[in-house]
């Protein structure tokens, strides 16, 4: 058995497992091993400076000769830099996040750039797909740093009877059960983030591992939700204060607490007041692996669940 979907055609890949583009974790060196490795890397732009993407984008090249994306946050400053350094480089994929692409779509197309934009309800992905969109990658509230307020669970099968073009689920899958249940749900792929983070090849901090392999079931919460941008990151002091402030109703505090918090984490190793995001999954990440090893299991065991379950419908 062989998982090829639309997805995995479209994107010219061997598996489809997209990571995520995590901001301050999602690097070159995540991407280029991921996309060795037959899924799809991803880059987590963010806030990058123009000049730094540029850097990781080349540093991806020089990895791989598979194809790989970047992940554009469209409400960046500096986004029209950021896309036109995209054009320049020829990135095949670009995934986005935080805003409507729409602005950009003609100019991504026409560079022959897949567009997938991340959607948190059917009307967002309907929008999408009306303006281009290749695919959409359908975020539950499972995953981790910003998030919306459906389930995986009821949001995929929704967004597979509202849109003609390839779903991809996201949220709280990290292993071969995950992505089988995204296909029974009609998704053509997954897209994985919290486990990727605790792969050989993410350069984060090794404290910020260690606290995601730590994590258990309970130990991610929703922060935030006084800004209307509410974030999942695993319990700490600066997640403690955060939720005072929230039950205060302060979301400019809150803003201002939690700048550069992201980085202070992930690159600086601070646990205590940097943001851990990351998904409700983490209690499902064990141990640090080469990506490739990831994608590996988690391919035997959809492929070997499938089997069991089409045999079990066959008796």
């Amino acid at each position: 058995m062989t998982l090829k979907t639309r997805l995995t055609t479209l994107l010219g890949i061997e598996h489809p497992i997209i990571q995520g583009g995590m901001a301050w974790t999602a690097t070159a060196e995540l991407a280029g091993a991921v996309s060795s490795a037959g899924g799809l890397g991803i880059i987590g732009a963010g806030h990058m400076p123009t000049d730094l993407l540029r850097e990781q984008i080349r540093m991806a090249k020089a990895i791989t000769s598979k194809p790989f994306g970047v992940n554009l946050m469209l409400l960046t400053p500096h986004i029209d830099e950021l896309v036109q350094m995209v054009l320049d480089e020829h990135v095949p994929v670009v995934t986005t996040g935080a805003g409507n692409p729409g602005k950009y779509m003609a100019s991504l197309m026409d560079a022959g750039i897949k567009v997938i934009p991340i959607v948190p309800s059917v009307a967002l992905a309907k929008r999408m797909e009306s303006i281009g969109a290749d695919a959409v990658i359908g975020e539950g509230m499972e995953a981790g740093g910003h998030i919306g307020e459906l389930t995986t669970m009821v949001l995929t099968p929704q967004l597979v009877d509202a849109v003609d073009i390839p779903v991809v689920a996201a949220g709280g899958i990290a292993d071969g059960r995950g992505l089988a249940a995204a296909f029974a749900l009609g998704a053509e792929g997954v897209q994985v983030g919290t486990r990727f983070m605790c792969a050989s090849e993410c350069t984060i901090h090794p404290a910020v591992k260690a606290e995601v392999i730590k994590a258990k079931d309970r130990d991610t919460i929703v922060t935030g939700r006084s800004t209307g941008h509410p974030v999942r990151v695993i319990k700490n002091k600066l997640a403690r204060e955060i939720m005072e402030l929230d039950r205060d109703n302060k979301p400019e505090e809150i803003e201002a607490l939690g700048a550069g918090k992201l980085a202070l984490a992930m690159r600086q190793g601070d646990t205590a007041m940097g943001s851990l995001m990351a998904g409700q999954a983490a209690a499902m990440v064990t141990e640090i692996e080469p990506a490739a090893e990831i994608i590996t299991s988690m391919i035997a065991e959809a492929e070997e669940i499938m089997r069991t379950l089409a045999g079990r419908v066959g008796a």
